[in-house]
């Protein structure tokens, strides 16, 4: 059993900067770790970063390295995801999720998806 909320979105103009966080419940791993993920209206969920469990090594998509950084509170099972030139195409609903980070992947381990957070960028 996993769960996932989602805070800290809301309506910016572009080049702004948001914080999103994530509450997480779930059994401490070793190697496995969080992901973020969004969704923009009429286009597939993707994955965007991710940090592990075990060493707090992180990994990005291209398409937001050196804009978003994400990090983690171990002890307080929060994850956070600062963001921050933002672009309209970055408009959509944020997630985290239980995730196995790789250099050129972020894939979602289980189906344990939260209402996620609104994140809107304004030109």
């Amino acid at each position: 059993q996993a769960q996932f909320v989602e805070s800290g979105g809301g309506l910016v103009q572009v080049g702004g900067s948001l914080r999103l966080s994530c509450t997480a419940s779930v059994p401490t791993l070793d190697y496995f770790g969080i992901g973020w993920f969004r969704q923009a209206p009429g286009k597939e969920r993707e994955g965007i970063a991710c940090i592990n469990s075990d060493d707090d090594r992180t990994y990005y998509q291209e398409f937001v390295e050196g804009r978003f950084t994400i990090s983690r509170d171990i002890a307080k099972t929060m994850v956070f995801l600062q963001m921050n030139s933002l672009k309209p195409d970055d408009t959509a609903v944020y997630y985290c999720h239980l995730s196995r980070c790789t250099s050129n992947s972020v894939a979602p381990l289980g189906d344990y998806w939260g209402r996620g957070t609104q994140v809107t960028v304004s030109s």
